[in-house]
């Protein structure tokens, strides 16, 4: 298998011993969660490094390591890669290589337990507040097209916006790029760029923007913010995009009202794409992705204003979609994904979700599209998590929001 074999150049997550994990959290639908406390810590923030990154030294996961006790699975944790600079998007190539963006700007390939230089002639990142260069995905039909796709925040006129771009991976730089989608409203807000990148059985390219922390955008049909887009690999726009025909609407626009989606994740049987967004205080969602759906941000909301301050008196109204499931108090979820996987069949068709908030990956059960359990696993273990995926060997990797950034691979322990 391509993808570094279990005991291949690792450093275990130090300890040992088992750990017990919080229990499942029953419950489905919009069903507010009575949460056990978590340890609330501040994230000390560092100067970002831009020295080569350190990789994980040469050497098996030791069996001493800390054994993690869930509900269905033990597990440890082997640290393949470090010292990644914000990391935020994860994708296998074919062969099993791994790409990772940084958001400050850079694409690695982390291949044979190696982290690549980073890429050459990528196009320009703006790498402010929470923009940068954002998600990574990969072609459908990869072998023979080569076309990769990222995700970034660029600047242009009137400030900052969201960019979806492909290219090609030759001898360590990015050709033949081609500019697929450019925001046209920018701003010179810090936030809320959405960018998580996904793949529907026909091989459209769907994509999201946030509101770019001004509400009323996400209502506004003339917008590109607030939203989830899609697009042919090309950038053309699909004849039977929801809003296709409609005066003054944006064309490559498939839903509105999303407030800032983070995780998007296509179904390995039904092919339906499921996304969770963040809510303000309290009121994050897993929903699923609807042709022409009004999500209802900011009309409503499970949340409040940072300041405590009401947003909207109700959390449903007619016209609007409900979510599948709500975080309150918020968890910041980032990145998701299906296990389709071998090596944890009791996690078969279950969906996991990082949390930045909260430290911690969630295990959702879901009986067709009810979320029916919440397992809460890793809380506080390795900081905050941005990315999680399936690979094709069977494991779960998990990326860590930090200056400091890990690269994690989630091994059974027998």
């Amino acid at each position: 298998m391509p993808v570094p074999a279990a005991g291949s150049p690792v450093r275990p997550i130090p300890g040992s011993g088992p750990r017990a994990l919080p229990p499942v959290i029953r419950g489905a639908g919009t069903a507010l969660l009575a949460l056990a406390p978590l340890a609330l810590a501040l994230l000390a923030l560092a100067p970002l490094a831009l020295a080569p990154l350190a990789l994980a030294p040469p050497a098996a996961a030791q069996p001493d390591g800390t054994v993690y006790e869930t509900e269905q699975a033990r597990l440890r944790l082997a640290v393949l890669a470090e010292g990644l600079a914000s990391p935020w998007g994860l994708a296998f190539l074919p062969d099993g290589g791994l790409l990772i963006t940084e958001k400050p700007g850079r694409l690695r390939v982390f291949r044979a337990g190696r982290l690549s230089a980073p890429v050459a002639g990528l196009p320009e990142a703006a790498a402010v507040g929470q923009g940068g260069l954002l998600d990574v995905a990969v072609d459908p039909d990869y072998a023979q097209s080569g076309w990769v796709y990222l995700s970034l925040a660029a600047r242009g006129d009137g400030g900052l916006g969201t960019q979806i771009w492909r290219g090609r991976l030759r001898d360590g730089r990015w050709v033949d790029g081609e500019l697929l989608f450019d925001m046209a409203r920018k701003t010179n807000a810090g936030r809320h760029f959405g960018s998580r990148l996904a793949f529907d059985p026909q091989g459209r390219l769907y994509f999201s923007i946030g509101d770019r922390g001004d509400k009323p955008r996400a209502q506004d049909p003339a917008d590109s913010a607030g939203r989830i887009h899609r697009i042919a690999r090309d950038g053309t726009v699909p004849p039977d995009n929801p809003f296709v025909g409609q005066a003054g609407a944006s064309e490559t626009a498939f839903t509105l009202g999303n407030r800032n989606v983070q995780g998007m994740a296509t179904h390995p049987q039904t092919g339906r794409i499921w996304m969770h967004e963040h809510g303000p205080r309290g009121g994050d969602e897993v929903n699923l992705v609807r042709a022409g759906a009004n999500y209802g941000w900011p009309e409503v909301t499970h949340g409040v204003a940072y300041s405590g301050a009401t947003i909207s008196a109700r959390s449903s109204a007619p016209g609007l979609v409900d979510p599948l499931h709500v975080w309150v108090p918020s968890i910041a979820p980032s990145g998701m994904t299906f296990y389709s996987g071998d090596k944890f069949p009791a996690w078969q068709g279950d969906l996991f979700i990082g949390a930045l908030k909260s430290r911690l990956l969630v295990r959702l059960e879901l009986d067709g599209e009810a979320v029916i359990a919440e397992e809460r696993l890793l809380v506080e273990e390795i900081g905050r998590i941005r990315a999680v995926e399936t690979g094709p060997d069977g494991h779960l990797y998990l990326l860590t929001d930090s200056t400091d950034g890990l690269l994690v691979r989630l091994e059974p322990a027998g």
